[in-house]
């Protein structure tokens, strides 16, 4: 059965952060046209997690509500150098870098979206015929005081923090890219928020029709805490093995595995609302994570991978048994004996000395199978021990 306008937009905004306008989303939507719908991606890493996924999964759903996707790789803009939004610039990339981290996103996405709906573009396809005096009238078409308008900018400029000229470029030639992609919606993370908007602005001074703009919240990571990020290491990334997805996914807590499903399942709302209500009636949440995690296993390696993570998963944790492929490391030592804190900041088991401190007052770390509840415990020169951490980390550590 056909979905009527309201219930187009009411999937479109499940899980988002917000919707401008909503009342020119109906019009578009009235009007019977297939939305053309952007989404950019600079290529500064070759590898894609679950914080990206969300923006992906939004992106299926439009493809599968009849729409065209845009996947933008912003090839020009990463040889620029985006403000990263850390007070900070991202060094920009060489166009050797950005060719094969290119590459490695087209490779990724297609777990997600589907092939035949998609349509791969470069933003140095117009970019790259921009001559100097192009670049100049459409820096004219705004002002610095509305560059600083712009959260990252303001902040930096209020501290007396260097901002390059360059800078202001990226938020117009991403702007840009929605003129030279006549693009009907264009999605982007939350802190994207500025630069979608001057997509719209200047849609506006070209004389198109003006895009509407939907925002992705960003995903929390493992800790529940800290944006989704590798250099954070509390992230599960779409090309890790099916057990380590698995496991991680197993490892967030009750209340952030609901956010988790939110932004990144495809089963449908009343399916969503349908668990939570079980959950309120006593259903054991782990149930709902098992089913979430096999689904996104599957999504990124297959059904018998997915059986085969639960099965792993169940023998390893729920009987305790250690893994087959149990980690070895050997760290050396200047003293007789190392502090477990250091001992397990050190083999990579914990990011921080007061991670491992942490860990220890949770009950979370075992040394050798037994609980450990001491955040002072030394481990003598010349020991090989067997360290876990939480349900997932373990390694055989021998000290030297």
């Amino acid at each position: 059965m056909k979905k009527t306008v309201s219930q187009h937009i009411e999937i479109i905004k499940h899980g988002s952060h917000e919707l401008l306008i909503e009342k020119e989303l109906e019009i578009k939507l009235n009007s019977k046209k297939k939305l053309r719908v952007k989404a950019g991606f600079d290529p500064t890493a070759p590898d894609l997690h679950l914080g990206h996924a969300v923006l992906l999964n939004k992106m299926r759903q439009l493809q599968e509500l009849g729409h065209h996707i845009l996947f933008l790789i912003g090839d020009f803009t990463g040889m620029i150098g985006d403000p990263s939004g850390k007070n900070a610039t991202r060094p920009p990339l060489t166009r050797e870098q950005v060719a094969e981290n290119a590459q490695s996103y087209t490779s990724q996405v297609f777990k997600i979206l589907h092939p035949e709906q998609t349509e791969i573009v470069f933003n140095s396809t117009w970019m790259d015929k921009f001559n100097a005096a192009d670049m100049i009238r459409l820096a004219a078409t705004y002002t610095v005081a509305r560059m600083l308008e712009r959260d990252d900018f303001e902040k930096r400029y209020r501290n007396n923090q260097s901002i390059a000229l360059h800078e202001f470029l990226y938020p117009l030639v991403q702007g840009y890219d929605s003129v030279a992609l006549e693009a009907d919606l264009e999605l982007g993370g939350t802190d994207q928020k500025f630069n979608l908007l001057m997509g719209r602005e200047l849609q506006r001074h070209f004389g198109q029709p003006q895009q509407c703009i939907l925002t992705m919240p960003l995903l929390e990571g493992l800790d529940g805490v800290n944006k989704m990020s590798k250099s954070l290491n509390n992230y599960v990334g779409i090309t890790e093995s099916p057990k380590e997805i698995f496991g991680k996914l197993m490892s967030i807590s009750d209340q952030l595995m609901w956010r988790y499903i939110e932004l990144l399942s495809s089963e449908s709302i009343e399916t969503i609302r349908k668990w939570q209500q079980e959950v309120t009636e006593g259903r054991n949440p782990r149930d709902i994570k098992v089913i979430f995690a096999q689904e996104i296993v599957t999504c990124f390696h297959g059904r018998k991978e997915a059986e085969a993570a639960l099965v792993d998963f169940e023998t390893r944790f729920k009987r305790g048994v250690l893994p087959d492929d149990l980690p070895e490391k050997t760290i050396q030592i200047a003293d007789d004996d190392v502090l477990l804190t250091q001992l397990l900041k050190q083999t990579g088991l914990t990011a921080s000395t007061s991670e491992a401190q942490r860990m220890i007052g949770q009950g979370a770390v075992k040394l050798n199978g037994e609980k450990v509840s001491d955040k002072s415990i030394k481990i003598q020169c010349g020991e090989t021990i067997i360290v876990q951490v939480g349900k997932r980390k373990f390694a055989k550590v021998a000290i030297l």
